[in-house]
């Protein structure tokens, strides 16, 4: 577990082990089974009691600093079990810290860090006695060799010991396993609701460039979680609100697993539609030390720099595609259809099938073939390099009418011929969890004059 979490290497875990904790385990153990041989009366307290009276101090000393050490692994790996089952969607979002910009495993969880305290002062406040909290820790090590023995496939039963104390880790636990069922079982419900429901490219072709609405000149930044398709939430906002910004950003942040992430390669971009809608996909990708909350003025003058750049290079890129195609056309062209073409002295084709357009005016230009490919060609440039500009000046246009951003909050409700089981999970249980949760909208920074939110709501 330590060198998952970084802090040391797989190497040095296991020279620790097999040179040091394996030699002081055994010893241990045997010394207190030496002892009880000796002394049969004596049950209670073992380890103290087996301990000669000349190094009794500093064997407590030791197995204090044994203790401080268990305890900080203990807080360490609860760290990070809840951070591994917030990723994968089993626990609800919270607040976490990496402490090192070197090492991702080592983090801080604030929340969870006061919880561990409140419950061990609650725990021993409760049992007021030694002997209950080792038997819920002896029931703990007990139960979990049970839960190992069952994972290796093996058909031994092992009872699982309840005894004085150890009922309130076991309902501990059986909350605990609540909570990530339910919210897991939510957040499913919801993100495959809102899969099913986004809007189809048919429905977006049909609407027109327009949206079937007004575009006010502006850009609106829709913050959702799909990386593909258009948000159902997107039609929510086109029903309620009685215009929508000339250009649309659908933004997507995703945090990836590097300290920090370069700004020239923190959007990535994506039109959702032709051209002339003016609509793009963007995620941003964030690594888990760069600043979450940073300027808005910068974010947006970094995200349009990132959304020229990528204009640009879409242009250039179908340039050099219709080039390609180009040539590979004329040459197929000669090859496949060489009973219908005619070609002069000078390299110029002409057509047998279609009349010269110098024929009908009655002026003979035998170059005309070869001038003419050149002037498709040179006129192709000319258009892309046009829209390119006007494209390019669209954005600035936009940019310098405003920035709104756009929250869309999706909450999903049973329906009535549901069964009642599924309403009180889904209604008020991950309803509850979902309200006093972590949301996304805390990890950015977003002015509240330029903010518009809609609420939405999925039945499942």
């Amino acid at each position: 577990m330590f060198a998952d979490l970084c802090y040391f290497s797989v190497r040095s875990v296991q020279l620790t082990f097999v040179c040091l904790v394996l030699p002081c385990l055994l010893l241990g153990y045997l010394g207190q089974a030496a002892f009880l041989m000796e002394n049969l009366t004596e049950n209670e307290q073992v380890f103290f009691l087996s301990i000669p009276s000349q190094v009794f101090w500093p064997v407590v000393f030791i197995a204090t600093l044994a203790a401080l050490i268990a305890s900080r692994t203990m807080t360490t790996a609860i760290f990070s079990i809840i951070k591994q089952a917030t990723a994968l969607g089993c626990f609800p979002r919270l607040k976490i810290i990496h402490t090192s910009r070197k090492f991702m495993g080592q983090i801080y969880i604030p929340v969870m860090n006061w919880f561990l305290l409140v419950c061990c002062l609650a725990f021993v406040t409760t049992f007021g006695s030694i002997n209950e909290i080792g038997n819920a820790y002896g029931a703990v090590s007990h139960d979990m060799h049970s839960v190992e023995t069952g994972r290796t496939g093996s058909v031994q039963f092992v009872p699982i010991i309840v005894a004085d104390g150890s009922w309130v880790l076991l309902v501990f636990a059986a909350v605990l396993y609540l909570v990530m069922y339910i919210w897991n079982y939510g957040t499913k419900l919801k993100y495959e609701t809102e899969v099913k429901q986004k809007l189809s490219m048919d429905l977006m072709m049909d609407l027109g460039c327009n949206l079937g609405t007004v575009r006010a000149p502006g850009i609106g930044l829709l913050y959702n979680e799909l990386v593909r398709g258009v948000p159902a939430i997107f039609g929510h906002f086109l029903t309620t609100m009685p215009a929508i910004h000339s250009m649309i950003i659908f933004v997507c942040i995703k945090w990836v697993p590097v300290p920090v992430v370069p700004q020239n390669e923190r959007f990535l971009f994506r039109r959702v539609c032709p051209k002339n809608y003016h609509m793009f996909r963007c995620i941003a990708r964030y690594g888990y030390k760069d600043v979450r909350k940073e300027n808005p003025q910068t974010f947006e003058q970094l995200l349009i720099e990132s959304l020229e750049k990528f204009i640009r290079r879409e242009a250039q890129e179908r340039s050099l595609e219709s080039d390609e195609n180009g040539n590979t056309d004329s040459e197929e062209e000669v090859a496949s259809s060489s009973s219908r073409v005619l070609v002069g002295p000078n390299g110029s084709i002409y057509s047998l099938g279609v009349p010269l357009l110098a024929e009908c005016a009655g002026v003979s230009n035998p170059n005309f073939g070869s001038s003419t490919s050149f002037d498709g060609s040179l006129d192709g440039t000319m258009d892309g390099r046009r829209s390119l500009d006007n494209e390019l000046s669209f954005i600035h246009k936009a940019k310098e009418c405003g920035v709104v951003y756009l929250l869309g909050h999706g909450d999903i409700r049973a329906r009535k011929e549901s069964f009642f089981v599924k309403k009180l999970v889904i209604n008020y249980f991950y309803a509850f969890l979902r309200k006093n949760c972590r949301r996304g909208i805390a990890t950015l920074s977003i002015p509240h004059t330029r903010l518009m939110q809609v609420a939405m709501q999925y039945m499942v």
